[in-house]
């Protein structure tokens, strides 16, 4: 590191868990962020300024000024841009030192395969089952940590899926994929803003653990908010040794 990176993330550097060496992980890692929405902004925002050397953001929709309650990433100047570019604009001006591409595009597909494997980590910030599902089904394959977060009305939900290590659940040992199941959207149920919020430093935490090497990231365990209540409850899961997904990459 140079002496302004030095200088820029010496809080981080400071931390005996982090130090120079996990500061430099950071520093060279690439991270994809599926969704650039109410989790995608705070966790996007909070990765650039931790110094994420490559951030991709992936998201396929535009602004809209009902986004504006929760999606801090956005302003009302730029209701009506893509949100990847919008994020990217943002992300560039907090830190010119990293670099951010825009995806505006729903990566499916070859081309989430494609972003996943070159990844280091992945995101999952977006609002519907089936890419989250898609999503979990590259990272099982390309063995690469998943950051999954969620949040709808007044509860919210953190995990991590660590791709990397034998015994770890993914994301359908959790959720299997069903088609019966009903999927709440904000769009129609509503969601407190600051929730989001939440859900997403926690997500950027976590992401910045895993890349840092250091602590114990939520593997295994899914953090549950109850926001009307502020209340935090624990999960533990285990891997489905007859997961569709997961069962068969040893």
């Amino acid at each position: 590191m140079n002496d302004e990176q030095l200088l820029r993330y010496a809080r981080h550097v400071l931390l005996d868990e982090f130090g120079i060496e996990g500061q430099e992980r950071v520093l060279s890692s690439r991270v994809l962020i599926i969704g650039a929405g109410g989790l995608g902004s705070p966790a996007a925002l909070y990765l650039a300024s931790a110094g994420v050397g490559h951030i991709v953001l992936a998201d396929d929709d535009d602004v809209e000024l009902s986004n504006l309650q929760r999606q801090i990433l956005h302003t009302t100047a730029r209701v009506g841009q893509a949100k990847a570019r919008s994020g990217r604009q943002v992300l560039n001006e907090i830190n010119p030192g990293i670099r951010v591409d825009a995806v505006v595009d729903r990566l499916m597909g070859a081309s989430l395969g494609e972003q996943v494997a070159q990844a280091d980590l992945v995101l999952d910030c977006c609002d519907n089952f089936a890419t989250r599902h898609a999503v979990n089904r590259a990272c099982v394959q390309h063995r690469k940590p998943l950051v999954s977060g969620a949040a709808i009305r007044f509860a919210g939900q953190v995990s991590v899926f660590d791709l990397r290590r034998a015994d770890t659940p993914c994301y359908h040992c959790l959720f299997p994929e069903a088609d019966d199941v009903e999927e709440l959207r904000c769009a129609t149920t509503g969601v407190l803003g600051p929730l989001v919020g939440i859900v997403g430093s926690m997500q950027a935490a976590e992401a910045l653990k895993v890349l840092a090497g250091m602590g114990e990231p939520l593997i295994g365990r899914m953090l549950c908010l109850d926001a009307l209540a502020m209340q935090w409850q624990s999960i533990r899961f285990k891997r489905d040794p007859e997961c569709p997904v997961c069962s068969t990459r040893d």
